[in-house]
């Protein structure tokens, strides 16, 4: 038997209408790429996306259509994603970090109809616009006193383009399955994979992320600095979040170093952040170097990698902000896990709330998770066994943008996205990472873990980065060699390093070599490339023990 409940969809529109009509008077802030901050309201943005509605349309845009955009956080960037998704078309964000044969590769795969993009990335396009078949035409995000001079076939200048059309718009009714945005995934291997979100998994994932116990827990009450990237993973779901709560909104754009996030941290009362380690692990240096305090700022939200031990203890005991780590993935919308505490454990001793912070959190509602073992059996969730993690859910995909090659492996028989995480779960829900499970290490029949040894080094105060891997052994098959990074100003050695590790980790998991380097190669969201660096030392000799 049916219920009596309404058959309502689920849909993008309905969010930033809710915040324009009861929200109408919160800010939305953006650094802007031209320079000066830039202000208006849920109201003023509301107007503006419905001309975008309407320009888009002029542009010949249907449901469906693949809209592409390449660009900073910032108000612009922010109206294309409801514009665009509004209509039924998809709002397909790319990385710039990208590598540009991967960029290219993207918008060809995604057969993105129009690109808008930032001043700062056209030279970017200019490189192979020409050579992009299914692209009409390109809109600068941009005002016609900054548009520049371009190479770019049949551009436009973003305000030119919405100016005088109607500031309302009826936002058409459709399927909550239908498809909103895409998101291609930055693989450290082969090309990137895309993710492709519907309205109902967008707005269910809003909702959970803005549960007390989510990942944000946004009210009208806070502002919100979204640091994670709008061309990433959709800024972790926080444009969509902030409009369902009503919170004020706070976009960077492209200065994302500690004196600038400082500024706009506490010039604009921001009670909530999000971003990943490299960032915060900056603003945290130019709080010490410049012997300055967080005011206003409540909880800071970190994932994409671990947050060192040390980072939790100076933000939280220093400067008293509350740190939730989060884990999730580009195939999760991203959120899959959150990092607060559960009753009594905000009473546990320092030491140990922050061991429980630098997992990767408990599972949130709407997921489900199991880890398995090599032979796809269900491992027991009791802390101490450790497998592959497996997830399901609403807002998890079920299968790669037209590529069929690429989800024959990522799922298992039933269904379960296969996540490539090596983790143990305990009863409570926490997960730990123990590795990516091509990153482990297997020295004699066991296994390192090189994030545990990654995080160990980073504890060192003369370190900057680390990275652990594998490499070939004559007598132990593999083992750890790692590749640190020293600190401006910085003295170490490699002796004083593995002293250090001695008191951290077991005897056997201490590296045989450490090597020093001027950086470590990342992807294009920030994470360490061990591909590269396997590639690298490959041949790198380890003398017999």
């Amino acid at each position: 038997m049916r219920g009596s409940m309404m058959d309502q969809p689920l849909l993008i529109a309905s969010l930033i209408g809710y915040a324009a009509r009861y929200h109408a008077d919160t800010e939305i802030v953006s650094r802007t790429v031209e320079g000066p901050i830039h202000r208006y309201t849920y109201g003023g943005s509301y107007r503006r996306i419905a001309q975008l509605a309407h320009a888009l349309q002029k542009l010949g845009v249907t449901p469906s259509d693949r809209i592409a955009t390449l660009a900073w956080n910032g108000y612009r960037h922010f109206e294309l994603y409801y514009a665009i998704s509004g209509l039924g078309a998809v709002c397909h964000t790319i990385n710039p970090r990208l590598f540009p044969p991967q960029i290219k590769y993207i918008v060809e795969h995604a057969e993105d109809k129009y690109i808008f993009v930032d001043l700062t990335f056209v030279p970017l396009l200019e490189a192979f616009a020409a050579e992009l078949k299914s692209v009409k035409g390109y809109v600068v995000m941009t005002d016609a006193a900054h548009m520049p001079a371009t190479k770019l076939p049949n551009v436009l200048c973003y305000e030119n383009l919405i100016a005088g059309l109607p500031e309302t718009f009826a936002w058409p009714v459709f399927d909550e399955w239908t498809a909103s945005s895409l998101c291609y995934t930055s693989g450290t291997t082969g090309n990137p994979k895309g993710v492709l979100y519907t309205h109902r998994s967008t707005v269910l994932h809003a909702l959970a992320i803005n549960a007390a116990d989510g990942a944000l827990g946004l009210t009208a009450r806070d502002a919100v600095l979204p640091v994670v990237p709008l061309f990433h993973v959709n800024a972790w779901g926080i444009p969509y979040a902030a409009a369902a709560a009503g919170a004020k909104l706070v976009f960077p754009g492209p200065l994302l170093d500690g004196p600038n996030l400082y500024d706009l941290l506490e010039g604009e009362k921001v009670t909530i952040t999000a971003g990943v380690p490299t960032v915060w692990l900056g603003l945290f240096s130019h709080l010490e170097q410049a012997g300055k305090r967080l005011s206003a700022l409540k909880r800071l939200i970190s994932g994409g990698s671990a947050l060192p031990l040390p980072l939790i203890d100076g933000l939280e005991e220093k400067h008293g902000v509350a740190v939730c780590h989060a884990w999730g993935m580009t195939e999760l919308s991203p959120v899959g896990t959150t990092g607060n505490l559960k009753a009594g454990q905000e009473n546990l001793p320092a030491a140990e709330r922050h061991r429980l912070k630098s997992t990767q959190g408990r599972t949130v509602f709407g997921v489900e998770m199991k880890i398995v073992d090599d032979d796809g059996k269900t491992l027991p969730q009791d802390g101490k066994a450790y497998g592959e993690l497996l997830v399901r859910g609403p807002w998890v995909t079920n299968g790669y943008y037209r590529d069929e090659a690429a989800n024959k492996p990522a799922f298992d028989r039933d269904g379960w996205f296969r996540t490539g995480d090596v983790v143990s779960i305990d009863p409570d829900g926490w997960v730990k990472i123990v590795d990516r499970s091509k990153d482990l290490i297997k020295s004699g029949g066991e296994w390192i873990s090189s994030i545990d040894l990654e995080n160990a080094a980073i504890g060192h105060p003369a370190v900057a980065e680390a990275a652990a891997i594998g490499v070939p052994h004559p007598k132990w098959q593999e083992r750890p060699l790692l590749v640190v990074v020293i600190k401006k100003d910085g003295k170490l050695d490699r002796e004083t390093m593995l002293a250090f590790l001695q008191t951290k980790v077991a005897k056997w998991w201490l590296p045989d070599d450490v090597i020093f380097v001027k950086e470590l190669p990342h992807t294009a969201t920030g994470k360490i490339l061990k591909t590269k660096l396997r590639e690298q030392f490959k041949d790198y000799a380890l003398k017999p023990a």
